[in-house]
């Protein structure tokens, strides 16, 4: 990251996902983008997570791979939407599957679950840290009132980007709010 959108530290929401009573899991009707590494990381637990996925593992995602600098391994592509959500959203109840397949069995969800789908509504591209569309155009139906983007992100980044980063990013935030 060489970038920082100031909208982080400004931008709020909800944030707090598993105690919200309003939105249904919207943000899991789109899919989400994946590296091609997690992607291959989930596929090389699929006989385990088929257990709880009822799509099949061929349907998992997309076939499309995007070239793109900013994803580990270099290129990316996306889970797939069946029946207007997430194939790894829990159905009848609230959540990432993969997230909670990996709590059940004692691991660190980080193992598989999407670094996109741990982060948002942050995201990267081009290089920069920055709020997802949904954040920026209002359409996320949590967003407005809440900790800040940045705020509820920070233990992810510190996770996936390292503690020098988000020391950065502390002190970018207190000049920007």
């Amino acid at each position: 990251m060489h970038e920082v959108d100031d909208a982080i530290f400004t931008r709020h929401y909800y944030g707090h996902c598993m105690s919200c009573s309003f939105c249904a899991d919207w943000c899991c009707t789109h899919g989400v983008d994946v590296s091609v590494v997690e992607r291959d990381r989930i596929l090389a637990r699929a006989d385990e997570l088929a257990r709880v996925v009822a799509v099949p593992r061929e349907r998992w995602f997309v076939d499309e791979v995007t070239p793109d600098a900013d994803f580990p391994g270099g290129a990316a592509t996306r889970t797939a939407v069946v029946d207007g959500a997430c194939v790894f959203l829990r159905r009848g109840g609230r959540g990432c599957l993969i997230h909670g397949a990996l709590l059940a069995s004692g691991e660190d969800y980080h193992a598989l679950k999407p670094m996109v789908s741990s982060l948002f509504p942050v995201t990267f591209g081009g290089g920069a840290l920055l709020c997802s569309d949904e954040l920026h155009d209002g359409s996320l139906v949590c967003a407005g009132d809440g900790p800040t983007a940045y705020e509820m992100a920070r233990s992810e980044l510190a996770y996936y980007f390292g503690p020098e980063l988000v020391t950065e990013l502390d002190a970018l935030g207190s000049r920007v709010s």
